[in-house]
């Protein structure tokens, strides 16, 4: 009689059971599929269709006439075809960072009028220097290259960058760069915070 018992209390709580668990799990399953789709492909999706954060910065030279200044002075707008300003700045014409990290900094420079006789005599002593010239608490040297017997010269480093740090470019004078956006030009990209 107790197995009677037991059979049937088993078929009472199949029977009552079993229907409960056809709906909770499907809506269990849908719920889960609910919360995925809300909490992690639809973030991912508007990351997708925001641009991305990274400053980055591409310039020309702007110069015009002979040279007082050893700085060489930068400028950048879509206005003037390849260069850009994404989250740099431009301070008198010298590039300044809003956002601290490491960047990659990237600079050539091309000598105008560059002949061998010139290149002979003033080459030798030529020399384009980067640095952080503002604030002047940090003023630090970045690159420093020297053109030796040629006309032109490039260079590329990673280097930490704080937030308002302004960068200079300094070329000895009275050497003229050429204005060229293809021969001269200057450019920081944001890599790492």
């Amino acid at each position: 009689m107790e197995m009677a018992e037991e059979g049937c209390a088993r078929r009472l709580r199949h029977l009552l059971v079993a229907p409960v668990l056809r709906v909770i799990l499907p809506l269990s399953f849908l719920g889960l599929v609910i919360f995925c789709v809300l909490c992690c492909w639809l973030p991912a999706q508007q990351q997708l269709l925001q641009p991305p954060e990274c400053d980055v910065a591409e310039l020309q030279l702007n110069h015009t006439g002979l040279r007082q200044d050893p700085r060489l002075h930068w400028q950048g707008g879509p206005a003037l075809g390849r260069s850009f300003l994404h989250g740099p700045q431009l301070d008198n014409g010298q590039l300044r960072v809003q956002r601290d990290g490491i960047y990659r900094l990237h600079i050539q420079v091309t000598l105008t009028n560059c002949s061998s006789s010139v290149k002979n005599l003033v080459s030798r002593r030529a020399i384009l220097a980067v640095g952080i010239c503002s604030p002047a608490a940090r003023s630090v040297s970045l690159l420093r290259l020297n053109f030796h017997l040629s006309c032109a010269v490039s260079s590329q480093r990673l280097t930490y960058l704080a937030h308002g740090d302004t960068l200079c470019t300094n070329l000895t004078l009275p050497l003229l760069p050429s204005q060229n956006s293809d021969e001269t030009f200057f450019g920081v990209q944001w890599v790492h915070h």
